[in-house]
């Protein structure tokens, strides 16, 4: 851990909002010197909880004021591109947002480009990709530890309801874990009005992922007897196999027994620190290690546009009748929208 002391400002302070102040105001590296919420009451109310001085009703006011290090951006995905947008270009070093990152393909790529070209790291929030243990799994795979990798699927992917929300961790997770991208996206939808809506708001996607490595993974957007309550994914090799299921430490099972059942193994990951925030720690610990020392984020904004492409492209498969999309989408002005209280937040404030 760097003696640098990062300035941190979180904009939009719903529940989840808390959570990044709560863990940056505990990480001895970080101070949390501004809040940016619309709604009063809940501005004061978290300001005063965490001693917080700096308090504004929108960014443009925190930032005719100062520039902070670190920017945690946990506001309704509306105004993720006009925030991401307005604090690169003030100077802000290291951005963060959470998912989906947007509605429209082209913000998502906006984002990341201005980030780009001002040398601003952007980073994702809130994702299982982000996990340590999820990561260390993935280091496995990579080394080759499980031997080569000759299979995937993803369970009830988006829990059956919302491919560009939910469903961005598992395609996050099945990225990290294959070592690989998505290049074309075959699907089937239901019901047929959530087909022809602007969201997915009840979308059920079933379908086929296929992947830079050769492997074409099966998508099922209904629950399966794995995954659990939330989807998961599962890559294997000859004689092993990684279940990350969402929320959940990853399973590993390596070789077989008598009746040719696979057999769980202890997998030995280490603990990590300041875990009681869940993958929000390893998102916010890789994200302050990439602005002290160039490493690798865990989770980035180019990965969150990955999973919203993805989702896009599913949608526009099912549309079409099951017709194989490649990636990358020509079309950047394709969309696909949020549940309403992802993209606009609650009664009461962000969220």
């Amino acid at each position: 851990m760097s003696e640098v002391k990062h300035h941190v400002a979180v904009i939009g302070c719903g529940w989840m909002g808390v959570q990044y102040v709560e863990a940056y105001h505990t990480y001895p590296d970080t101070e949390v010197v501004a809040i940016v919420e619309a709604n009063p009451e809940q501005r004061g109310a978290v300001a005063d909880r965490f001693g917080v001085k700096g308090r504004y009703a929108d960014v443009h006011g925190l930032l005719r004021d100062m520039t902070p290090d670190v920017v945690a951006v946990v506001t309704p995905t509306k105004y993720f591109r006009e925030v991401v947008v307005a604090c690169a270009e003030a100077g802000v070093k290291g951005i963060s947002v959470e998912k989906p990152v947007a509605g429209v393909l082209s913000d998502a790529d906006e984002m990341v480009e201005v980030c780009e070209s001002r040398g601003v790291v952007l980073a994702g929030g809130r994702v299982q990709r982000a996990m340590n243990e999820v990561q260390e799994a993935a280091r496995r795979l990579r080394a080759g530890d499980y031997g080569l990798l000759t299979g995937a699927s993803v369970h009830f992917w988006g829990n059956g309801t919302e491919i560009s929300g939910g469903g961005n961790q598992h395609v996050n997770v099945l990225r990290l874990l294959a070592d690989a991208e998505i290049e074309e996206v075959m699907a089937w939808g239901t019901p047929a009005e959530a087909l022809a809506g602007d969201t997915d708001l009840g979308l059920t996607i079933n379908g086929r992922f296929r992947l830079s490595n050769g492997i074409d993974c099966p998508v099922f957007g209904m629950a399966t007897p794995y995954g659990g309550l939330d989807g998961g994914v599962d890559v294997w090799t000859e004689t092993a196999l990684v279940r990350a299921d969402s929320d959940k430490v990853p399973d590993i099972f390596a070789g077989f027994d008598e009746s040719g059942a696979r057999v769980p193994i202890n997998p030995g990951f280490a603990p990590y620190e300041w875990s009681q925030w869940g993958y929000l720690t390893g998102s916010i610990r890789s994200f302050l290690a990439t602005l002290e020392t160039g490493s690798e984020l865990w989770v980035s904004g180019h990965d969150l546009r990955q999973a919203l492409e993805v989702a896009i492209a599913a949608k526009l498969s099912a549309k079409l009748g099951n017709v194989p999309v490649k990636l990358p989408l020509e079309d950047r002005s394709l969309s696909l929208y949020p549940r309403r209280g992802r993209w606009l937040g609650q009664a009461a404030g962000f969220s």
